[in-house]
């Protein structure tokens, strides 16, 4: 008997703490402002512990929101560490193929200044050079001439496989005119290779972070954006059929309609998107609406 006593003691004690704590949050403390000539009470304030609490959290609250759009509205943001690492890299890639570009034009400047200087004092005939600004030209008809050594191996090695029936009957294997494929990385070694079978349509190429991607072949950008499982998305049109996607870039250099020659890079390695577990390109090829093997065309 004496034990239930205790656990009802126990239990009403319990009650009476529960009811004196929330009495004590709940009573309300009076703050008056006293006028000490008149004795006069100017200003009063009522206030319980709960309510100053409260009062408290709603201040900080609004302080930390006030305080994020601040930083998010104003330029304040990027005074922060961090932030601008994507932005800076950005324009520091823009910058350098400005810098680039613009050395190229200064030289067809100043050839083009020489080439009509020569001309005006009579150094030079018109006819002794091609084209007054040479250097912004490519001669397409121009062939580098074979040394003996070259054209000694080009006839071997013709020789050995004329009669090699598994080249003679490739008919699957599509010949590239008037040019051929880049390397779409400096340095890059295939990690997973193409397997249509699986629905891989392309190589993975593991690379450095921020390594340049390269354009294989003069093309047109035909489509640039952000996918959730390939990241950042590059995508060329070339000629005769062949169009090239570069997948989970960290930054796109260039735009949509923009013409790009072979190996201008076009866009940082990066590791965006769902489908990836480090930093690589995943390098596609098609021709005419159908995926082909990039290493047929391509010495990775």
């Amino acid at each position: 008997m004496s034990g239930g006593k205790g656990r009802k003691m126990n239990a009403r004690e319990r009650n009476k703490n529960k009811k004196s704590f929330w009495r004590k949050i709940r009573f309300k403390y009076k703050f008056s402002v006293i006028n000490e000539g008149t004795l006069e009470e100017v200003w009063t304030f009522r206030l319980s512990r709960l309510s100053a609490f409260a009062s408290l959290g709603l201040f900080a609250f609004l302080l930390v929101v006030i305080t994020a759009i601040i930083i998010i509205m104003t330029p304040i943001r990027n005074y922060l560490p961090g932030y601008l690492d994507v932005e800076v890299r950005k324009e520091i890639m823009q910058n350098a193929l400005r810098a680039d570009s613009l050395e190229r034009m200064l030289e067809i400047h100043a050839l083009y200044l020489r080439n009509v200087s020569g001309i005006l004092s009579g150094n030079m005939s018109v006819d002794s050079i091609r084209e007054i600004d040479s250097l912004a030209r490519d001669n397409p008809d121009y062939e580098i001439p074979k040394g003996t050594e070259e054209e000694a191996f080009v006839r071997k090695f013709e020789e050995e496989e004329k009669y090699n029936l598994a080249v003679l009957n490739n008919a699957d294997r599509v010949v590239v005119e008037g040019g051929y494929f880049y390397k779409p990385l400096s340095q890059g070694v295939v990690s997973s290779a193409f397997r249509e079978d699986r629905r891989h349509f392309g190589v993975d190429l593991v690379a450095s972070p921020q390594a340049g991607v390269m354009a294989v072949m003069e093309g047109t950008v035909v489509y640039t954006g952000y996918d959730v499982a390939h990241g950042y998305v590059i995508q060329l049109q070339h000629k005769n059929g062949f169009i090239s996607i570069y997948k989970h870039n960290e930054t796109l250099l260039k735009r949509l309609g923009d013409q790009v020659i072979a190996g201008e890079v076009i866009a940082t390695v990066g590791n965006t998107g769902e489908e990836t577990t480090g930093p690589h390109l995943h390098f596609e090829l098609w021709y005419k609406g159908v995926p082909v093997n990039p290493e047929d065309y391509i010495a990775f």
